[in-house]
Parts: C-alpha cells; structure tokens; sequence
C-alpha cells in the first residue's frame, strides 16, 4: 500500500506546502553535474565517474541535450517497512526530459541523485521541483547500509 503525501513529508527535514502532493513529496533541483570520466561497474563493487558541477546562471540551468546528473536539494529518509520510488513530475516529460532513478531502500538518508536525460534544450530553475517520491509499505529483512547512506549531507555538498 502507497502511503499519503502527509507521511512522506514527515520523512523529509522541511518541506514547503506546495512540495506535498496527495500521493507524495516533489523533489527539489538542488544542483546539476556533467560527468567527465567515466566510472565502473564491477561484481563486486562500484566506482562513480568523475562530474563537474553546472552553475547556475541567475539561479537557472540552461541545459543542451544530452545526459546530467542531478542531486535533490532536499534531505530524506526512507523510514523501516518501507520503499521508495521515485518519479519525474510531468512538467519534465512534457519539455522532453527524462528523469531516471532507482528504488530506494529502507533505511536510506540523504539527499539522492538521478539521471536528468534532456532530449530538447530546457531552463531549469534551482529549486523547482522535479520528481515525486511515494512511499509504499515493504516487507524486508534488514535496511539499506550501502555506500550511499548518508550521501550529499555534509554542510559544504
């Protein structure tokens, strides 16, 4: 069963009255990277490619076709018993954006990533909102420890 926008909200730090939506929370643009080397996928372990981060011009990413990486500007936790699907907003799919993610385990904190795929040049405001994340009740053993807890929660990223 999905959960209602008010208890995702909970989960979050702080949000705004018009990030919670009746099925969930939108999430915020809070930066934007192009990835400059590339990274590996192993068996047994992961390497992520080197990025440069985009500035921002008066606040807005003018983005050329092509693939980026984008981090949420907003802190989140997936509580126990639960999971975490991640959506982009329409407005992106109607400006031929894609946004793509990954599910998101219980236990998880941070403020995650995901891949902004711009087919047709598009302005994207710092802090607009981007993608949903819903909530569903889960059964599972443990929760997630992985190499992303806790990501993009220092001061300075």
């Amino acid at each position: 069963m999905f959960r209602g926008g008010s208890f995702v909200a909970e989960q979050f730090g702080a949000v705004r009255d018009a990030q919670i939506q009746p099925n969930g929370v939108d999430l915020t643009l809070g930066a934007v990277f192009e990835q400059t080397e590339p990274g590996r996928i192993e068996r047994g372990g992961k390497t992520v490619g080197k990025r440069r981060e985009l500035s921002p011009a008066e606040g807005t990413y003018r983005l050329d076709p092509g693939g980026y990486v984008v981090r949420y500007a907003d802190r989140i936790r997936i509580p126990e018993e639960h999971v975490g699907f991640l959506y982009p907003r329409s407005s992106l799919l109607r400006n031929s954006c894609m946004l793509d993610t990954a599910v998101w385990d219980a236990g998880y904190e941070g403020r995650g990533e995901g891949l902004l795929e711009v087919y047709h040049g598009i302005e994207l405001e710092q802090g607009a909102r981007i993608a949903q994340l819903v909530l569903a009740r889960a059964d599972h053993e443990d929760t997630y420890t992985g190499s992303y807890q806790g990501e993009n929660t220092d001061p300075g990223g």
